[in-house]
């Protein structure tokens, strides 16, 4: 069992004091958005032995188990993060598998360099991701009936918004929001800012529902995302509650502190609140434009005291363990390699001690027992 110490990455949408909080240490000054736990090339965790990289490099079979290698390869097939956010992420989608490989070889065969700008697949991977709140979190998952929406933009008295409203009540479900999308993303920038500057005073004014849409519009004035994103649900998850973010799914996190876990990729397609390149055809060709209800997950008891967050996909599996006074220590040995942070208390694992924030890689088929009070997050795979 292998004690990480994990980079901290200073994005500029990145709270200031939350991190330092949970850790427990104080504030640099600068935003602390993202602390990134696995062997992501882009920031590996280091350990006694090396980075996480070079560990599962030198014996993947070892570290990983054969199983987990002959399902995902010689990889680590997931990144774990703590996240915190202070100002809105970009309004983005993922691709599905195939997409990912089309999208990559396509790049790959017209030599964009997989650091340009404008390149959309730095990998052949899919991305889905789980987001589990540690504090009250807000975000933005999935659209919304386009009827819904389209009450909530008439509401706001904007002349310009009138042709979107027309579309969401007279086109098919699919038809509505692929069009709204479509217009939005591709009207003229400075006509889009003096609307989006409209809307966000009329969402000040009004207030309520319309408070997470007047706080996008501060930090991204004159972004058409600002109107993308009230095409979508607004979620606000409690402490222990999570999304499950899949393919084609857009998605923005507003604030909040959270564990979020993610098939080991780059890949995303940006929609708006973001200087960042918008591939809007791409973009397009990804979404899945179907209207729902985010699908808010609970944990499932599971035996020994484990609360699993169910998703649908094996390239990651989340779970975790609220540890009580005076309860027996539990075994979490594992024929898949794991990754297991501690979020509040004090837990052991093996002979690691871990305070919040702090975390162990355990390699596929060792012990791993855990005991104390706290709160432990336990990151593996389904092989």
């Amino acid at each position: 069992m292998d004690r990480l110490d994990n980079t901290v990455r200073p994005y500029a949408w990145g709270s200031i004091t939350a991190l330092p909080a949970l850790l427990g240490v104080e504030p640099t000054g600068e935003p602390q958005a993202e602390m990134w736990m696995g062997a992501h090339p882009g920031a590996p965790s280091r350990t006694a032995r090396g980075t996480l990289v070079e560990v599962i490099e030198a014996d993947p079979e070892r570290e990983l188990g054969a199983a987990t290698v002959a399902k995902f390869g010689p990889r680590l097939p997931f990144l774990l993060k703590l996240l915190a956010a202070a100002a809105p992420l970009s309004l983005q989608v993922h691709p599905d598998l195939a997409q990912a490989k089309q999208g990559y070889e396509d790049e790959e065969r017209r030599g964009i360099p997989v650091d340009a700008g404008h390149r959309n697949y730095k990998d052949a991977n899919h991305k889905p991701e789980l987001i589990c709140a540690l504090t009250e979190f807000d975000g933005l998952c999935g659209f919304r009936d386009p009827l819904r929406a389209a009450a909530l933009l008439d509401a706001l008295g904007v002349d310009s918004l009138k042709p979107y409203v027309d579309l969401l009540h007279a086109r098919p479900e699919e038809a509505a929001l692929r069009e709204v999308l479509t217009a939005v993303l591709t009207a003229d920038r400075d006509a889009m800012a003096h609307t989006v500057a409209e809307a966000a005073a009329a969402c000040d004014r009004l207030g309520g529902e319309y408070a997470p849409y007047a706080g996008i519009a501060h930090h991204y004035p004159g972004d058409p995302g600002v109107i993308a994103a009230m095409l979508l649900n607004h979620v606000r998850l409690q402490p222990g509650e999570a999304l499950f973010l899949g393919a084609g799914i857009p998605h923005a996190y507003l604030n909040g502190l959270g564990v979020e876990i993610m098939a080991n990729s780059d890949n995303v397609l940006r929609c708006g609140l973001t200087p960042k390149h918008v591939d809007v055809p791409e973009l397009l060709r990804i979404v899945r434009f179907e209207a729902g209800d985010p699908g808010v997950l609970r944990p499932e008891a599971a035996p020994d005291g484990e609360e699993v967050y169910e998703t649908p996909i094996d390239e990651f599996r989340l779970s975790r363990y609220v540890l009580a006074e005076g309860t027996t220590a539990h075994d979490l040995t594992r024929a898949t390699p794991q990754i297991l942070l501690c979020t509040s208390g004090s837990v052991r694992a093996g002979e690691h001690d871990l305070t919040p924030g702090q975390s162990v890689f355990v390699p596929a088929g060792e012990k791993a027992e855990v005991s104390g009070v706290g709160t432990l997050f336990r990151a593996t795979v389904v092989a």
